[in-house]
C-alpha cells in the first residue's frame, strides 16, 4: 500500500557546493541519498514530493562538511499482511516461484499454489493445469495474497499465495 508521510533526515554537504544554488544541491543529494531506499519502518522511498523545511546548518569540526536537517515529503510503498497485489514473476523453480511488484520480492511456494497445477521442467520451467490452459512462467502476470512480511532493517520479504478465489494468472506471456 501506498503512503505519503512527512520523513526527517539530516544531510551532510561538502563546502564546494555552498554558494548560490545551496538549496538546490541539497535537494537533488537527498533525492540521489533517498529514493529508492527502504526502510523497515516506512517501507520503500518510492518519490520525495516536497520539502517542508531546510534546517540552519551544523559546521563539523575538522572536516568542514556542514549537517542540514531537511523535512520533507515523500511517497513510501510498505506491504501489507492480507494485500492483493499484482506482480510479474521473476524465477520459476520446483519449490513455488518469485515475483516482483515495484520493490517487492514475493515468494509463492508450490504449497501454496492451486493443487491442479503441476511443476513442468524443460528450458523454461513453469507450473501448468492439468488441461493445459493456464501457464505460470518467467515474466507471467499474476494476482497474489500477501500472507507473511518479515521486516529487516533495510528489506521487506513477503509470502504470498494464489490458492485463494479470483487470484492467479492475470496476463500470460506465452499467450500473447
Amino acid at each position: 500500500m501506498f503512503f505519503h508521510i512527512v520523513l526527517e533526515r539530516n544531510m551532510q554537504l561538502h563546502p564546494r557546493f555552498f554558494g548560490r544554488n545551496l538549496r538546490e544541491n541539497i535537494v537533488s543529494k537527498l533525492m540521489k541519498d533517498v529514493e529508492g531506499t527502504c526502510s523497515g519502518r516506512h517501507g520503500f522511498v518510492v518519490a520525495i514530493t516536497g520539502i517542508e523545511n531546510i534546517g540552519k546548518g551544523l559546521i563539523r569540526d575538522g572536516t568542514g562538511f556542514v549537517t542540514f536537517p531537511v523535512k520533507y515529503q515523500c511517497v513510501v510503498f510498505r506491504p501489507f499482511k492480507g494485500e492483493i497485489l499484482e506482480a510479474v514473476v521473476t524465477m520459476v523453480n520446483k519449490m513455488g516461484f518469485f515475483a516482483e511488484a515495484g520493490p517487492v520480492q514475493i515468494f509463492v511456494s508450490n504449497h501454496l499454489i492451486p493443487d491442479d497445477m503441476e511443476f513442468q521442467t524443460g528450458d523454461m520451467p513453469n507450473y501448468t493445469t492439468s488441461d493445459g490452459s493456464v501457464k505460470i512462467q518467467k515474466d507471467s502476470e499474476v494476482r497474489l495474497k500477501i500472507i507473511g512480511t518479515r521486516v529487516d532493517a533495510t528489506e521487506i520479504f513477503c509470502i504470498g499465495t494464489i490458492k485463494d478465489d479470483f487470484l492467479g494468472v492475470i496476463n500470460d506471456p506465452a499467450n500473447a
